[in-house]
């Protein structure tokens, strides 16, 4: 019911992450991000607890692959086999873990800095558009996990239609300097996210400037915001 991206910037050191599934609110359950530590996404019968699990796992040394392995060696028996985990470390080194009861055509595609996973898919070739687009494509790491859900749209998305939709992104602030979610729509929410985005972004670093230092970022004309 869901496809999503993990992606490293070795420039900048950001991380973020892209997702979109047939289920609501798909973004606010399954993806975690950490300032120089990496991403996490939880996904596919999702348990929201795992995804912060993997993320102290990283904090405390471990690399993608050993987070993933302590995570699930720990994890419930019973449930851990419906479970899908993408992992990205702090080098750009990917790992994955699907269970066997994961929904449909499921799997995942795995690069340098980059990481996909998705279950009830159209086909794998999606996993390929997702990874691919994102380290090709050009612009800020939000411009390129968007491309990214595009691609992976184009190339099938999944079996059935999508309702929302999602990009976060990490940037040593402290906090999420992006996190934009289209929750539910009954068509391209995708498209959606697309038009947030297009308003977010060229104000992004200026909310930033905002939490750190409020004098130095503009207002926006917003009343009372001088």
């Amino acid at each position: 019911m869901t496809f999503s991206l993990i992606l490293r910037d070795p420039e900048t050191g950001e991380f973020g992450s892209a997702i979109s599934s047939s289920s609501p609110a798909v973004a606010a359950r399954c993806l975690n991000l950490a300032d120089g530590v990496g991403g996490a996404n939880s996904q596919n019968v999702t348990d929201p607890r795992l995804g912060p699990q993997l993320l102290e796992r990283l904090r405390s040394g471990a690399t993608a692959q050993q987070a993933i392995d302590a995570v699930v060696a720990a994890a419930d028996p019973t449930t851990i086999d419906y479970r899908q985990l993408l992992v990205l470390d702090g080098s750009g080194r990917a790992a994955v873990y699907s269970g066997g009861r994961a929904l449909g055509v499921f799997g995942s595609a795995t690069r340098e800095n980059a990481v996909a996973g998705g279950n009830m898919l159209a086909s794998l070739d999606v996993l390929d558009a997702l990874v691919d687009t994102a380290l090709s494509a050009k612009g800020r790491i939000e411009e390129r996990l968007y491309a990214a859900l595009q691609a992976a749209m184009v190339a099938g998305g999944e079996e059935g239609p999508v309702h929302s939709a999602g990009i976060s992104v990490v940037a040593d602030a402290g906090w999420r300097v992006t996190d934009l979610r289209v929750d539910w729509v009954d068509e391209d929410p995708i498209g959606a996210l697309g038009r947030v985005l297009e308003a977010w972004l060229p104000q992004r670093d200026d909310y930033v400037d905002r939490g750190i230092d409020p004098s130095a970022a503009p207002s926006y004309g917003v009343p009372g915001d001088e």
